[in-house]
């Protein structure tokens, strides 16, 4: 027993000695963590990046697991079981294999003590990056939005550099990176509106200013002058979760659905269905589909307090699993329950149809609460009937 116990010791401190000889041979990693728009954020900046020339390798963990090579080839990120942080060695590896300059790596872990060991003793980034921090996972990074802002900041690589947008934060972020050294870089107001609308308006997704912004910022930092980024940025494929605003002609039926299953806890919510509604202002019909997961009570319960404190929709369609929870909050916040439509366990053509009952001759259909399961179904089946799906 003592020989193997010593034999498994030896084997596990090789293989670290091999992990560290990769990290070392990736002059620029790139840890990407937050609460919304990692996916976006890990994309821009590899993106910007590539077209700097640096040979850039990227791995999203968003809606569907992605390897993104020097090229900007995507590849499908194989797992044997369920996801597990010991993935990101792998990675790692590949990139180091491929002579990766630069890897932009989206943090996978949610645990706080596994975010921090994600930083301090696999990725051990040159470049931290947190997008944002809002109230999501708070059972496990809970019980408050301040607890999941902590949790983040266990990503803050020691001695290095931190890039943000978050500003609620401030003396969280301050205190942590005077712990381990590190420089704190906040994304100016001056530098957000540097970002135009035309500029925006030029990305083939909804992408959001602060996202570009921030990517600009790190790419900057980096060496890659803002307007050779930029020119990288617009041309990147969007995670298959990002914002979208699809058109569709039905039988003389005018739809605009608006994918917002990404933006999962309530604030990122409220703002993207606020900015459906500017957008289309003169619809007739106003239907939200809600994708809610019987393993996410605490999301759901979110979701269903805060419909109160948006506009109404006219009707709202629920999908998923475990709707129980967001309806029972949400009538106790004083959405009359009748404005409910249970078209949980249906199959995605049925769902579109029980859709289709309560549209008129212009709709806005916007779908959020999670992008798991029916809800990138219902994505996939609504672009394929868009007039933004190529003939």
């Amino acid at each position: 027993m003592g020989a193997l116990f010593l034999l498994m010791v030896l084997l596990g401190a090789a293989e670290y000695a091999y992990h560290e000889k990769n990290l070392r041979s990736i002059p620029i990693r790139i840890h990407v963590n937050g609460t919304r728009g990692k996916s976006s954020v890990t994309r821009l900046i590899a993106a910007g990046l590539r077209e700097g020339g640096i040979r850039t390798f990227a791995k999203t963990t968003g809606t569907l697991p992605r390897m993104i090579i020097h090229d900007g080839t995507e590849y499908p990120v194989y797992r044997q079981s369920k996801p597990n942080i010991i993935e990101q060695v792998r990675i790692i590896a590949f990139a180091a294999r491929n002579r990766a300059e630069a890897l932009v790596i989206e943090c996978m872990a949610i645990q706080p003590y596994l975010q921090s060991l994600c930083e301090l003793k696999l990725v051990r980034s040159t470049h931290g990056v947190i997008t944002n921090v809002r109230e999501d996972h708070l059972d496990m990074m809970g019980p408050g939005e301040r607890d999941v802002a902590l949790a983040l900041l266990g990503t803050t690589p020691p001695g290095r550099e931190l890039f943000t947008c978050e500003r609620d934060y401030s003396p969280e972020f301050e205190t942590v990176c005077r712990e381990r050294g590190a420089r704190l870089v906040v994304v100016s107001d001056a530098e957000m509106r540097s970002v135009s609308d035309r500029d925006l308006r030029e990305f083939r997704y909804v992408e959001h200013r602060d996202n570009v912004a921030l990517a600009l910022k790190v790419c900057r930092a980096v060496g890659v002058p803002d307007d050779v980024a930029l020119r990288g940025m617009k041309k990147a494929e969007p995670d298959a979760g990002a914002m979208s605003d699809l058109k569709l002609d039905f039988f003389g039926r005018r739809i605009h659905f608006v994918n917002g299953f990404a933006a999962n806890d309530p604030e990122s919510t409220g703002m993207i269905w606020r900015m459906a509604l500017e957008k289309h202002p003169d619809v007739q019909r106003r239907i939200m589909i809600i994708n809610s997961r019987i393993d996410r009570p605490d999301r759901s319960r979110q979701i269903g307090e805060a419909l109160a404190s948006w506009e109404r929709a006219d009707r709202y369609v629920l999908i998923g699993s475990g709707s129980y929870f967001l309806v029972r909050y949400a009538v106790k916040a004083g959405i009359d329950a009748r404005l409910f439509t249970n078209a949980e366990d249906l199959e995605t053509e049925v769902i579109f149809e029980e859709v289709l009952k309560y549209c008129k001759k212009s709709t806005l259909v916007m779908g959020i609460g999670n992008i798991a399961g029916p809800g990138l179904e219902l994505i996939t089946y609504f672009r394929n009937r868009s007039e933004d799906m190529p003939v």
